[in-house]
């Protein structure tokens, strides 16, 4: 079955409408493949009231999000990430999808910027107040998201993450003694 073909829009208890499930997923099973074609550009603006639906890629570039990706929800306790694979994003599954599951993803995963919002994701580790700075994360979070991090995200924030592992390894480090 075609991954754009295994999910629905409907209502979500979470905002607005979100993406579900309509078969099962395992871990590290691709669940969408999002559709990047649609570049912001002078030519091409944001349609109005749409810039929620954005995404702001590697480079500074910005797409606008097409359905059924678009209605993806935020969730601090997520199910999905999204990976890069040749030059393709794809939202991977975290962890086992069960039908009727709502497809979300931690929007802080790959983000930055000064965007704040109150979060209803209601999942167990849910931060209320979320900053979509991937480096606004707890420091334990941050670590946990290493290996989910897109590689121009690592690279356009190298510096960081080479802050971010050296305190892994002090805190491993003083862990040992």
């Amino acid at each position: 079955m075609h991954p754009q073909t295994s999910v629905r829009t409907s209502p979500s208890p979470i905002s607005g409408l979100g993406v579900f499930a309509i078969r099962q997923f395992s871990p590290g099973k691709v669940v969408l493949t999002i559709d990047d074609e649609y570049v912001v550009s002078e030519a091409h603006p944001i349609p109005q009231g749409e810039e929620k639906h954005c995404d702001h890629l590697q480079g500074g570039r910005v797409v606008w999000m097409q359905e059924p990706e678009r209605h993806i929800n935020h969730s601090c306790w997520p199910n999905v990430y999204v990976r890069t694979e040749c030059g393709v994003r794809q939202i991977i599954a975290l962890r086992a999808i069960e039908i009727g599951d709502e497809i979300t993803y931690d929007y802080s995963v790959n983000g930055h910027g000064n965007t704040v919002w109150h979060c209803n994701c209601g999942g167990p580790r849910c931060r209320k107040d979320v900053h979509s700075d991937f480096f606004h994360l707890p420091v334990a979070i941050q670590l946990e998201y290493l290996p989910l991090l897109d590689d121009w995200f690592r690279q356009e924030h190298a510096i960081e993450i080479d802050k971010l592992l050296r305190l892994k390894c002090v805190d491993e480090t003083q862990g040992l003694e």
